[in-house]
């Protein structure tokens, strides 16, 4: 059984755009940042986190966020995996 969080979301028309910019809707990186099993979310550096997932319709997504205000996710990047990144993932996850 997958674990979920339920974390609140802040969106404003920047990371709509951005992530919009490669294919990614707010509910989809909601999920992956929501579902995100181990060894996801992992810390990346300078406050911010990474989640890498898959959706409900099988795209696989990365979603770079931070906590902004502390306790609400802030998205600033999402985008589908590379093939590379895939197997990677693939791999990390089992």
């Amino acid at each position: 059984m997958v674990n979920s969080r339920d974390y609140e979301f802040r969106w404003n028309e920047w990371n709509v755009e951005h992530i919009a910019e490669h294919g990614v809707e707010p509910g989809a990186a909601e999920r992956i940042v929501n579902f995100a099993s181990p060894p996801f979310p992992e810390k990346i550096g300078g406050g911010k986190y990474r989640a890498c997932g898959q959706t409900l319709d099988g795209r696989y997504l990365q979603v770079i966020y931070i906590f902004s205000p502390p306790g609400i996710v802030y998205v600033i990047h999402a985008m589908p995996l590379s093939d590379r990144d895939k197997r990677r993932f693939r791999k990390r996850s089992k």
